[in-house]
């Protein structure tokens, strides 16, 4: 084999359409869902992420049977996820946590009951794991149209998220409208959900809104370089995984999960090396 056939072998995935396509529609879920996983690792909503995705299943059939977009169906649900839980956790004793796992788990139930019984060529694997491999223009635009305003709304009020993240009650004193960040975050959550739906499927979308955040929380020094680093984590394994896929044969949402995973154990045992090298100078 040349040096010549083997980088044709190398830049083979790039020479199909369906393949650039996926790589661009990976890069726009994960980046959006990425800097959103910061906020939710920093707040320990990382289970709110895991709710909002599997509640979006009965909307999403629901508004097929309506005859109406995915993406609305999948918004109102989440969205109506989001407020129960809120309602439920101010008005009863229970943990938050517990609240989400009920919600979720419930609408998630009530929309495989609701699949179960319509007749429609929308297969079940598609909404649980994407098909990114069969993503079209209209869905790039769509999905593109999403990242763009979530990652504007991030980049004009992330101090404000921030400080509401760590301190709601000092957020308020310094008169910040406390309620309308907090449903704005779960509203930003939901939208990056329903970018990632058509290309990535529920399962993906837990992982983006998860793993990006504890890498970057690992590694990095102060929360604007956590930011970048998230997204950028994020950007390479949506990238890798795809491209790696062509090879192996395999699904690209799994491919990047597995991706993810293997980089958080990276930082994991980085950070651990570099804590026991500060140990052993701090005893030298």
């Amino acid at each position: 084999m040349t040096d010549m056939t083997m980088t044709e072998l190398l830049l083979e995935p790039f020479t199909f359409d369906f393949m650039v396509y996926a790589m661009i529609a990976a890069v726009l879920v994960a980046v959006p869902a990425a800097l959103l996983s910061a906020f939710l690792v920093l707040k320990g909503w990382s289970l709110m992420g895991d709710a909002i995705s599997h509640a979006v299943l009965p909307g999403v059939v629901l508004a097929y049977i309506a005859g109406l977009p995915l993406s609305v169906g999948a918004f109102a649900a989440g969205m109506g996820c989001a407020v129960a839980t809120g309602w439920l956790k101010e008005n009863s004793r229970i943990k938050q946590d517990t609240v989400m796992g009920i919600v979720f788990s419930g609408m998630f139930g009530f929309g495989l009951v609701l699949y179960s019984g319509i007749q429609t060529e929308m297969h079940l694997d598609h909404i649980l794991f994407g098909d990114i491999l069969g993503i079209a223009m209209a869905d790039l635009v769509e999905t593109g149209a999403i990242a763009l305003l979530v990652m504007v709304v991030i980049g004009l009020k992330w101090r404000d998220f921030l400080l509401h993240a760590f301190d709601p009650v000092q957020a308020q004193a310094v008169g910040l409208p406390v309620r309308a960040l907090h449903y704005g975050l779960l509203a930003l959550i939901a939208l990056a959900i329903v970018g990632a739906l058509k290309a990535a499927g529920i399962i993906l979308a837990v992982a983006l809104l998860i793993a990006p955040g504890a890498i970057a929380f690992l590694v990095a020094p102060t929360f604007g370089a956590m930011l970048l680093i998230a997204a950028a984590v994020a950007a390479v394994a949506a990238i890798a995984g795809v491209y790696l896929s062509f090879f192996l044969d395999s699904a690209p949402a799994p491919t990047i999960v597995l991706l993810m995973s293997v980089l958080f154990v990276a930082a994991f045992l980085v950070t651990r090396l570099r804590a026991a090298r500060v140990r052993a100078a701090g005893d030298a």
